[in-house]
């Protein structure tokens, strides 16, 4: 028997008695649309992907339980001379206690946190291979799952070619775009197919207002901008791993948190001071003093934005009994100055914020990063449009409050490292990664080498130093400026040179001004307590903070009660 399906087509899919062209058919715009996003979206990249075992048919059994797993965002990590970040995320998937090693170049693997679940930013990634497990017990005698992070050197391209291929980017994706939209648009008109072009007429019947619809356009463009990037839509989904992500984060949790009632004190400062200072260590140390410390440093921060993020976190300038500012130099770059500072910047600091910065492109781009907030957000735009998923399931997983406070730091040391400043000469252990490495000779580098750069980065410092006592001048709050350690071999490190220069000009106004004294971390400079040519090891961390504590206890002590901390709301 022979069935006739044509009876059964549906309706649109039946061919239509009348002459209508193809191209009024919207599913075919639809469809063509489509196939241009599929083809354009890249497909899943193995950044990120989550080390999994194979699950067993017992494990497939058990409905309740779910698969162990370990991932990293991203498993390569570009390092240049500023270390790389990663996130890590963990569970073992039946809510027993998760035992997360790390080992470094194939070294002796050592614990890095314990839990059921969690995430971590790691913010030290150098160049080398970094092994995570999951296991079951302290003794990894259970692996559950692993992952292995890679740091790789970034090429080093030019500033001319990249800035080519960054603007033969943008204009090849919209022409591709312009394109696309051209022809749906057309395939999608009713009518015949037409065979040749209509004359132009030689006058309009209307008036044409190029200016005004110029205008127009910048000023709808605009206010997108400022609904979507200023408002706080975008920052919500800003990638948690990522500089202005975690900026975001950190400023939002802070403003957030309810007064604790005692003597708060703030530290602020770049990833010197993250990995060197220890707020819940402080907290067991100055709790009999009625103190609580807090800590809002962060790797590759600046002293503008900690002027912005305090902007944020105490809008009256007066929740805080004293708010600690170290002095250091800021090393990151520009590009990356501008997207940390972008989740707090407002309209009014477009001039004030691009003048920190040296070169006339940079001033530009924190100019327009500062009013067009999306033009800060370009690389996290990318990779947004790159991996949407991975981004969303980023996003969603819950911020674990707990993961800063946990931090112990790092166990390494550059034990066996040797300078020899008659000769500018450093000898290095074969354990030590080129990474390492490479920071030591950084800090050592001769401060003639970059003298413009150095008195700009002063002078810079100076003016936002001034800025704060500006904005603290009528508030109870103290202001503590502090040394910060130079590094393994002291008085030798570039670093030295500014200290000098800040503890000797900085004036002082009315307000008084805790100033601790220069060398009061000089017993720190040794390699047993670095784990780099920069930042502290957890060994240094302690000791650190100890001598900090005490004497922040011993200089605030007399403050009056009427200093207390208080909670604007």
């Amino acid at each position: 028997m022979i069935v006739n399906f044509s009876a059964d087509l549906p309706s649109f899919c039946a061919k239509s008695p009348g002459k209508t062209s193809a191209r009024s058919s919207p599913a075919f715009v639809l469809l063509l649309l489509a196939i241009w996003i599929g083809g354009w979206l890249p497909s899943r990249s193995v950044e990120g992907a989550v080390a999994q075992p194979i699950a067993t048919p017992a494990d497939r059994a058990n409905h309740g339980k779910r698969v162990p797993s370990i991932s990293a965002t991203p498993e390569r990590v570009a390092i240049n001379i500023e270390r790389g970040s990663t996130e890590i995320r963990w569970d073992t998937g039946d809510q027993s206690v998760g035992f997360v090693f790390v080992s470094v170049n194939g070294g002796k693997p050592g614990l890095f946190a314990t839990a059921s679940k969690g995430s971590r930013v790691l913010s030290w990634i150098g160049v080398g291979s970094y092994v995570f497990e999951l296991c079951g017990d302290a003794e990894r005698q259970t692996l559950l799952a692993g992952v292995t992070v890679s740091g790789i050197s970034a090429p080093q391209v030019s500033p001319l070619t990249a800035l080519w291929q960054r603007r033969a980017v943008r204009w090849v994706l919209g022409v591709v775009v312009v394109a696309v939209l051209y022809v749906a648009i057309y395939l999608s008109a009713p009518g015949a197919i037409p065979k040749g072009f209509r004359a132009e007429p030689s006058t309009s019947p209307r008036q044409l207002h190029v200016a005004r619809n110029l205008l127009i356009g910048v000023a709808v463009f605009t206010c997108l901008d400022g609904v979507i990037f200023h408002t706080g839509l975008y920052a919500s989904i800003l990638a948690p791993a990522s500089y202005a992500g975690r900026m975001a984060m950190l400023t939002r949790a802070e403003k957030q948190r309810v007064s604790s009632g005692l003597k708060e004190v703030l530290v602020v400062g770049d990833s010197r001071i993250a990995e060197g200072f220890s707020a819940a260590a402080a907290d067991k140390l100055g709790s009999e003093a009625g103190f609580k410390f807090l800590s809002v440093a962060e790797a590759a921060s600046s002293i503008d934005i900690w002027y912005y993020a305090l902007r944020e976190v105490d809008p009256a300038a007066h929740r805080y009994t004293a708010i600690v500012f170290p002095m250091v130099m800021p090393t990151s770059k520009p590009a990356l100055r501008i997207s940390m500072a972008a989740p707090v910047l407002h309209y009014g600091d477009c001039f004030e914020f691009a003048s920190g910065f040296e070169q006339w492109p940079d001033r530009f781009r924190a100019f327009t990063g500062s009013i067009l907030r999306g033009s800060a957000y370009q690389a996290d735009i990318a990779s947004l449009l790159e991996h949407p998923f991975e981004r969303v399931r980023n996003v969603r997983l819950p911020e674990n409050k707990h993961q800063r406070a946990a931090y112990e730091g790092r166990d390494d040391d550059i034990v066996g490292t040797s300078y020899n400043p008659k000769t500018g000469q450093v000898t290095f252990p074969p354990r030590l990664t080129e990474f390492q490495r490479d920071t030591i000779r950084y800090s050592l580098r001769p401060p003639s080498e970059s003298e413009i750069r150095t008195q700009h980065l002063a002078k810079l410092q100076r003016h936002w130093i001034q800025r704060i006592l500006q904005r603290y001048s009528a508030s109870p709050t103290a202001i503590v400026l502090m040394p910060a350690p130079r590094g393994p071999f002291g008085g030798f490190s570039k670093l030295s040179m500014a200290y000098r220069t800040f503890f000797g000009t900085i004036a002082m106004n009315d307000k008084s001004v805790l100033m601790l004294p220069e060398h009061m971390f000089d017993f720190l400079e040794a390699p047993e307590y670095y784990f780099d040519g920069l930042h502290l090891n957890s060994k240094g961390r302690q000791k650190f903070t100890a001598r900090l504590v005490a004497e922040l206890v011993k200089r605030l002590q007399p403050i009056d009660s009427r200093h207390l901390a208080s909670d604007p709301n």
